[in-house]
C-alpha cells in the first residue's frame, strides 16, 4: 500500500477532490499555507498498481506534473473502501514516478560507484588466483554494477536521456576500470613470491571457466537482467539481484585484466567477449522487461518517440549479441565435439577389453588430450591408454600402431595413440615392506620405483607408485611388485 500527499494548485481543490470522490478513495485534507500558489494538501492510500493511474487523473483534475508529489510505503491502512481498490487495482507493478526514484537512488555518486567497483574486482581477482568460489561470490555483494545496468534501461524507457546516458556510460567505464584493476594487480603480483614464477592462469579452473564461454553464460546473463527488472518494479530482492548481474560481468572482468599480465592473449579475448555479451544481454532484457510492463513518459506526447527509440536500441544490442554469440556458439559446438569424442574413444577401448576377456590384463585408464582449440587449429588428439599386465605377459610392441589404425579408420580422423603398460603383483594383506625396493632400478623411498625398461620408441620408462618389492614379513604373500611402464608412442 501507498500513501499519496499532494499539494492542489489554486482554484483546483474542488476538481481535485471529485476527482478522488469517483475513484472511491479515502483522503484527508489539509490548508495550505506555506506557499502561495498551491490552496492544499490531500493525502490518501491507494494500492501500488494503481498509484499511476491515479496520479495521471489528478494531473487532468489540475495538478501540474511538477508539483509537489510524495508516494512513501505504509505499514498499515485502515478503510472500508480499501478492499475495492485493491480489487481494482490488483497489480504489484510500481509506478513510473517510483520507478524513477528508486533507478536514481541505484545509481550512487560517481566516487562511491568506483570506489566499490574496483574494492570489488581486487576481492574477485582474488579470488579467481585462490580457486574461490566463496571469494568471488563475496566479492560480487560489493559491486554496484546493478544500478546502472537499471538506470540506463528506465531513462530509456521513461524519456530521461541523462539518466539513460549516466547509466550506460557508468557501466562502459567501470568495466575498463575493472580490467585495468586486475591487470595492475596480477602485474604486481608477479612481482612478488605470492604466485608461482611460471603460474598458467589457464589451468586455474576459476579462470578456465570464463575463458571457455558457451551459451549457458547469455542464459545467465538474461535472467540476471530479468531478475534486476522484476526486483525494481516489485520492490524485493534487489540485493541478492545485484549479485547475479555482478556474477556475470566482474569475475569475467577481473579474468581479462589477469589475461593482460600473466599474458596468454586467448584468455583476453574469451574473457572480453563474455563479458560484452553479458553487459548487452542484461541491458537488452532489462530494456524489454520494462517496455513490456507498460511503463511510458509522463509526457503522453513523447510515447511514440521513446517506442521508437526502444525498438531501434533494441535490434541494435541483439544483433551485436548475435554477432558476439557466434563465439559463444563456436565455443558450445567444439567443446561438444570434443568431449563427445572422449566419450567414444574411451568406450571404445573398454568394449575392445571386455570382448577380448584375456585374464590378468586390465584396462586401468583412458584419457584423451583434445581441447577445443585443437579441433579449431587442426592438432590431432592424442589417446593416452594405461593397460595393467601380469608379470609373465609380454607387452605387444605394435599395439599403439594398432590402436592407432583401428581408431583412426573409425572415426574418420588422424590421431596420436600412446600405450603405457604397468606390469604389478599386489599382495593379501595389509603389511607394507620395511625398507626400500632394491635391485636394479632406481629407488626413491619405499614407494617411488623406476625400472629401466626397453621401450620399442626408445622413450624412457615411466615413473610409477607402488609398495616396494621386497621386505614383506615372513609368512605373508610377498608383494614382490616390479613397476615398470615403457610406453609405445605412434605418430
Amino acid at each position: 500500500m501507498r500513501l499519496v500527499q499532494v499539494l492542489i494548485p489554486e482554484g483546483n481543490r474542488a476538481a481535485v477532490l471529485d476527482t478522488l470522490d469517483e475513484e472511491g478513495i479515502d483522503y484527508a485534507v489539509f490548508d495550505e499555507v506555506g506557499r502561495g500558489d498551491f490552496e492544499a494538501m490531500v493525502q490518501f492510500p491507494v494500492p501500488p498498481g494503481g498509484v499511476e493511474t491515479v496520479l495521471e487523473d489528478l494531473v487532468d483534475a489540475g495538478i501540474r506534473e511538477d508539483s509537489y508529489t510524495i508516494v512513501m510505503p505504509t505499514e498499515t491502512v485502515v478503510s472500508q473502501r480499501l478492499s475495492a481498490l485493491v480489487e481494482r487495482f490488483p497489480g504489484l507493478r510500481i509506478s513510473r514516478e517510483e520507478l524513477y526514484a528508486r533507478a536514481q537512488d541505484l545509481a550512487p555518486a560517481n566516487s562511491t560507484f568506483f570506489a566499490f567497483l574496483l574494492l570489488s574486482t581486487v576481492i574477485a581477482t582474488t579470488g579467481l588466483l585462490l580457486d574461490s568460489a566463496a571469494t568471488i561470490i563475496g566479492a560480487m555483494v560489493v559491486a554496484p554494477l546493478m544500478g546502472p545496468a537499471i538506470s540506463a534501461s528506465v531513462g530509456t524507457i521513461l524519456d530521461e536521456p541523462k539518466m539513460a546516458r549516466r547509466g550506460a556510460v557508468l557501466q562502459a567505464t567501470g568495466l575498463v576500470a575493472a580490467v585495468l584493476t586486475a591487470a595492475v594487480m596480477g602485474w604486481l603480483l608477479k612481482q612478488t613470491i605470492l604466485v608461482p614464477p611460471d603460474l598458467d592462469i589457464t589451468t586455474i579452473p576459476q579462470v578456465a571457466e570464463r575463458t571457455s564461454p558457451n551459451f549457458l553464460s547469455l542464459f545467465l546473463a538474461l535472467g540476471s537482467g530479468l531478475a534486476g527488472s522484476i526486483s525494481i518494479m516489485r520492490g524485493s530482492g534487489s540485493t541478492l539481484v545485484g549479485v547475479a548481474i555482478a556474477v556475470a560481468l566482474v569475475p569475467p572482468a577481473a579474468t581479462a585484466g589477469l589475461g593482460l599480465a600473466f599474458g596468454p592473449p586467448g584468455v583476453v579475448l574469451a574473457a572480453s567477449v563474455l563479458v560484452v555479451v553479458n553487459l548487452l544481454a542484461i541491458n537488452v532484457s532489462a530494456l524489454v522487461l520494462f517496455y513490456l510492463s507498460g511503463f511510458k513518459p509522463i509526457d503522453a506526447g513523447q510515447f511514440e518517440g521513446v517506442r521508437a527509440s526502444v525498438f531501434s536500441r533494441v535490434v541494435v544490442l541483439a544483433v551485436a549479441i548475435a554477432v558476439l554469440s557466434i563465439a559463444l556458439g563456436l565455443v558450445t559446438w567444439t567443446t561438444y565435439q570434443t568431449q563427445s569424442f572422449e566419450q567414444r574413444v574411451s568406450d571404445d577401448l573398454q568394449q575392445r577389453f571386455e570382448e577380448a576377456d584375456i585374464e590378468g590384463v586390465e584396462l586401468l585408464s583412458v584419457g584423451v588430450d583434445y581441447d577445443p582449440v585443437d579441433l579449431l587449429v587442426g592438432t590431432e588428439p592424442q589417446v593416452n591408454v594405461l593397460v595393467g599386465l601380469p608379470r609373465n605377459e609380454t607387452a605387444p610392441a605394435d599395439l599403439a600402431q594398432r590402436w592407432d589404425d583401428q581408431l583412426s579408420a573409425e572415426f574418420d580422423r588422424d590421431l596420436v595413440v600412446r600405450v603405457a603398460f604397468v606390469e604389478e603383483q599386489l599382495s593379501e594383506g595389509n603389511a607394507t615392506g620395511s625398507g626400500p625396493a632394491t635391485g636394479d632400478g632406481v629407488t626413491f623411498g619405499d614407494e617411488l620405483s623406476l625400472r629401466p625398461a626397453a621401450s620399442n620408441d626408445g622413450q624412457p620408462a615411466i615413473p610409477t607408485r607402488g609398495p616396494s618389492d621386497s621386505g614383506a614379513p615372513p609368512g605373508r604373500p610377498s608383494a614382490d611388485r616390479t613397476v615398470w611402464v615403457p610406453s609405445l608412442l605412434c605418430q
